[in-house]
């Protein structure tokens, strides 16, 4: 079995390496970006992705999900920090091939994620399954840094990443992973629901977003 390790952390790479070596008759290796994961997945269709969504060069949901599909017969193993309700709730309706656990999890229960994943089947931790289970809450204000209100606002205006990373002299890492913040403070999974915030909220000008 082919395991392939999409996460921007040394630290997380060498756990989940030094997990994986007593598992028999399994291959694992550490991809650095979305291409190579793709070109991966290309050779091996068949394996098993762990991947830290929140760190990792994925735009968003939709993004995730396109990857999917793409690869069918791939499992999936989000190994990541902390996701929204709506695009955990989002990602589970669409295969039962997606699994998820958090990096604070106990380590028997990320090794039980691990190895449940090499069986084939879904793993869903603890604290996510309580998190769905949760009475749903009413709407509470949304507190932005400084940086993420910028960046919201060029999202709103129709800048890709590439470009907001440009505008501001950032690596299009860091401007991605203050995306995804973003999106998962807002509990929203696209770009176009960022934006209707974003206009309700009055950070962008509606004659301003029509231009």
């Amino acid at each position: 079995m082919n395991v392939l390790i999409a996460d921007n952390q040394g630290i997380t790479r060498a756990g989940l390496m030094y997990i994986l070596q007593s598992v028999n008759e399994v291959e694992s290796r550490c991809v650095a970006d979305k291409a190579g994961l793709i070109e991966e997945l290309k050779s091996c269709p068949n394996g098993v992705v762990i991947v830290d969504y929140t760190l990792f060069d994925i735009n968003d949901a939709a993004e995730l999900l396109v990857l999917g599909d793409r690869f069918p017969t791939a499992c999936w193993l989000l190994f990541s920090d902390d996701l929204s309700t709506d695009f955990i709730r989002l990602v589970l309706a669409s295969s039962t091939r997606f699994g998820i656990v958090l990096k604070d999890s106990p380590l028997s229960e990320i090794r039980m994620a691990i190895s449940t994943a090499l069986s084939g089947q879904r793993y869903i931790c603890q604290r996510v399954t309580e998190l769905l289970l949760r009475p749903e809450r009413k709407e509470e204000i949304v507190k932005l840094t400084a940086t993420e209100t910028d960046i919201l606002k060029d999202i709103a205006l129709g800048m890709t990443t590439k470009e907001i990373a440009e505008k501001r002299f950032s690596s299009f890492h860091t401007v991605n992973t203050h995306r995804k913040n973003i999106f998962r403070k807002l509990g929203v999974n696209n770009v176009h629901e960022a934006t209707k915030y974003a206009l309700r909220a009055g950070l962008v000008d509606s004659a301003e977003y029509y231009i």
